[in-house]
């Protein structure tokens, strides 16, 4: 649903890869500016995800923000909830939410809030 109001917006180009194995792979052919990544996945644990996108000198660079219902408002409401020097957004969250922490970990201006 995000990627495509992300999408939706004329401002970003997503892609979407739902098989863990497919992962490092999948950003090394479209180097995303950013990676948003769900901390529970069926497959896989996202933290291991992004060990394995930091793990590879193709993906190391790119920012990844996590999107995760294990996380509330009140754990991210002061300054954003960080682990492993990544940026958590409690879900739900809003498009202007979601668009301000790309704007921050990019450091590119953020689309329409």
């Amino acid at each position: 649903m995000m990627g495509m109001a992300l999408n939706q917006t004329g401002f970003y180009e997503t892609r979407e890869e739902n098989s863990a194995l497919r992962t490092v792979p999948a950003a090394r052919e479209f180097k995303p500016d950013v990676v948003l990544l769900d901390v529970m996945m069926p497959d896989a644990d996202g933290g291991d995800i992004a060990g394995d996108l930091k793990a590879d000198d193709a993906t190391a660079h790119i920012p990844i923000i996590f999107l995760t219902a294990l996380v509330g408002n009140e754990e991210t409401s002061l300054g954003g909830l960080l682990s492993g020097g990544h940026r958590f957004l409690p879900k739900p969250v809003s498009l202007a939410e979601l668009t301000q922490c790309i704007a921050e970990v990019t450091g590119k201006e953020a689309g329409p809030r």
